[in-house]
């Protein structure tokens, strides 16, 4: 007779990374990417609801994009905080963890119903976004071959930007109909598909060690990382000021319909995500004048956008262009990151997200200070353009003492 044991099914064993196929890697990079989907759209989507927010809690705009600043400040909080302390965790685990707490914060956001508990849970929602794209973007960079890792990285963060131009715009019009509640229950369902796909594609990633959280912390020790981080926080911080008021600009300066910012967003997104590939391709191929090229592009393009946003068909197209190059220099500074961070790399990916939030959060002040100092919806644009500047300002040492290191290696070898 045989044991009760013996009618339990086993659990199939997953494979580990070094044994699966190009097909399975690719799968496996889609699905993390349907996370990326999830986040991506929680992170934006808030943005073109703002007003109906504002409405129904009655706030202020300027209180209203304080929730946009609550979720960035989650993801500069938790990006580092979970990246140094979850170290010796397997990746594989680590990853089901962040998006299930993904999924956790935007099911509270939910069924927030005040302003004070929508903060809350704006913040708990953006403590693991930083995290699970840092781990997300290095597992696809240590199953890419060597001279593909730009691009893996810019193939996880596809999602997000994707979700520019189908996840938010569907959030959006959700959250416009049945109230900007049923918008995070959205996310919360993606973010539940997420974890069920990647439970059953992601891999044992027996190619990433343990770490401890000593390692992690000296990526602060190198000034490269801290280069890198500032141009993250210094150069997005523009497209991120224009962003958060965009439904404003659109209706007031360039007097479009409400019923049109969908598409808006959407021609943003659609921007964003060619710029998310070109910056992948950009840095497997020069990744120091990617990032000039990207500072340069967003200067140009936020001023144009300035003078454009007073006409509704030239500042949506003029805005998607902003997208394509502000985009760009994400995964740019990424890959940069993952180089100059040697043994540390999980911190030093994670602290790419926690500046680009940074940049969210302060663009979303700054664009609110200028609003509010009585200059035009549009003004934040010039902002903008200052902040590009000042992070060209910072790219110029960076790459001379980065040129300086290469060259004098070889002397110290010798």
């Amino acid at each position: 007779m045989s044991s009760p044991s013996a009618w339990i099914p086993r659990r199939r064993p997953r494979p580990l990374q070094t044994d699966i196929s190009e097909r399975r890697r690719l799968a496996v990079m889609l699905a993390m990417s349907v996370g990326s989907f999830a986040i991506g759209t929680t992170e934006f989507v808030s943005m073109g609801l703002l007003s109906n927010i504002a409405t129904d809690l009655q706030i202020s705009d300027e209180g209203a994009g304080m929730i946009i600043t609550a979720y960035a400040l989650g993801v500069v909080v938790g990006a580092p905080l979970i990246a140094t302390l979850t170290g010796p965790l397997p990746r594989r685990r680590l990853l089901l963890l962040l998006m299930f707490a993904v999924t956790l914060g935007n099911g509270l956001s939910a069924i927030a119903s005040t302003y004070e508990s929508l903060l809350v849970f704006r913040f708990i929602a953006g403590l693991p976004h930083g995290a699970y794209f840092s781990v997300a973007g290095l597992s696809a960079a240590s199953m890419a071959p060597l001279t593909q890792r730009g691009r893996a990285v810019a193939f996880i963060t596809m999602g997000l930007f994707v979700a520019t131009v189908l996840g938010v715009p569907a959030a959006e019009a959700l959250g416009s109909a049945l109230g900007w509640q049923s918008a995070y229950a959205l996310v919360t369902v993606l973010g539940l598909i997420a974890v069920v796909i990647l439970w059953f594609l992601m891999p044992h990633m027996t190619r990433m060690q343990p770490t401890h959280p000593k390692t992690e912390l000296g990526a602060l020790r190198r000034s490269q990382v801290w280069f890198t981080v500032a141009i993250g926080v210094v150069g997005s911080g523009g497209m991120f000021a224009v962003y958060t008021y965009i439904s404003w600009i659109m209706t007031e300066r360039a007097g479009l319909g409400a019923e049109w910012l969908w598409l808006v967003l959407m021609v943003y997104g659609i921007g964003a995500v060619g710029g998310n590939w070109f910056g992948g391709w950009l840095a497997d191929r020069n990744l120091e004048f990617g990032i000039l090229l990207a500072l340069v592009m967003i200067a140009v393009v936020l001023t144009a956008f300035y003078f454009a946003s007073t006409h509704p068909v030239l500042g949506v197209l003029t805005f998607g262009i902003t997208g394509f190059f502000g985009t760009s220099l994400a995964p740019i500074l990424q890959v940069r990151l993952m180089e100059v961070a040697e043994d540390a790399q999980t911190l030093a990916a994670a602290l790419n997200h926690a500046a680009l939030n940074t940049a969210n959060a302060a663009g979303a002040v700054i664009g609110g200070w200028v609003i509010g100092a009585g200059f035009s919806y549009s003004a934040p644009a010039l902002a903008g353009v200052v902040l590009a500047l000042a992070a060209i300002c910072v790219w110029v040492p960076m790459f001379i003492l980065r040129r300086r290191g290469r060259t004098a290696a070889p002397r110290h070898q010798i």
